[in-house]
């Protein structure tokens, strides 16, 4: 069922961030037919705006997103799976690689593929109430939506496995404590210091960003050579930016930067 305003994913800007809500309360934002229609309307757009310079995700109610809908789950076909899972890495690679900076805002339970989604923010921030239990092993699926990529990266390999293998839940304290989680809020200021972060972030060197986080995500696969050829590639891109001139004359002229994301 939608959210009672009829729309299963809610959009709204704050200046250059856009807040993206999944909005199916009742079922606790399971990636329904209605939400997954919703995410690959929006996030895709928003990467292309230059207008937005970060996005924040998170759900209504008492969970940020419970996974994959169970209703889906008698479709056992491998053609129609292959085709399922390549309709939403058409919104989840532009998430991921996008320039424009990406807070994850974790109300409640983020299960299986809500796992996924929340660690696909570069910057998590979770409610106290939050947590995380992978669910996949329960039902013999594998991690999708990329989480076994992200959480090794996130919590070490060792931790990974044993989340994963064991599908253990994680307190918003654990994951904290263990680097999966950046920021913690008490559920009332959740959505402020997620606003606060992506404020931060949207008034930052938009393409510098992008940049980063090329570099990140290819940290643990490159040999040092190929990875600082790409960073040489990577700061002569940056160099070459206005962004990177206006961050040299601020600086000298002793003010604070005017970013303009370019």
């Amino acid at each position: 069922m939608d959210g009672s305003d009829g729309q299963s994913v809610l959009l709204r800007r704050e200046g250059a961030v856009a807040v993206v809500t999944l909005n199916e309360p009742a079922s606790l934002n399971a990636l329904s037919a209605g939400i997954k229609d919703g995410i690959e309307a929006h996030i895709p757009a928003l990467v292309a705006d230059s207008a937005v310079r970060a996005i924040v995700i998170t759900g209504t109610g008492r969970a940020f997103c419970a996974g994959g809908d169970i209703r889906a789950f008698d479709q056992r076909d491998t053609t129609a799976m292959r085709l399922r899972m390549q309709r939403t890495y058409r919104w989840l690679v532009p998430l991921l690689t996008s320039d424009k900076p990406v807070v994850t805002a974790v109300n409640g339970v983020a299960a299986g593929a809500g796992f996924s989604l929340a660690l696909a923010g570069d910057v998590v921030c979770a409610s106290t109430e939050a947590k995380f239990k992978p669910g996949f092993p329960g039902i013999g699926a594998v991690p999708d939506l990329a989480l076994a990529y992200a959480l090794p990266r996130a919590v070490g390999m060792v931790r990974a496995k044993d989340i994963l293998l064991f599908n253990r839940e994680v307190s918003a304290t654990q994951a904290h404590e263990i680097g999966m989680v950046a920021h913690l809020a008490e559920p009332d200021a959740l959505m402020d210091t997620a606003l606060e972060l992506a404020g931060q972030l949207a008034a930052g060197p938009t393409l510098a960003f992008g940049l980063t986080k090329q570099l990140l995500q290819r940290a643990f696969e490159l040999p040092l050579e190929g990875f600082l050829e790409l960073e040489a590639m990577a700061q002569t891109t940056a160099f070459g930016s206005a962004d990177f001139a206006e961050g040299v004359a601020a600086f000298r002229g002793k003010r604070k930067p005017d970013f303009k994301g370019g």
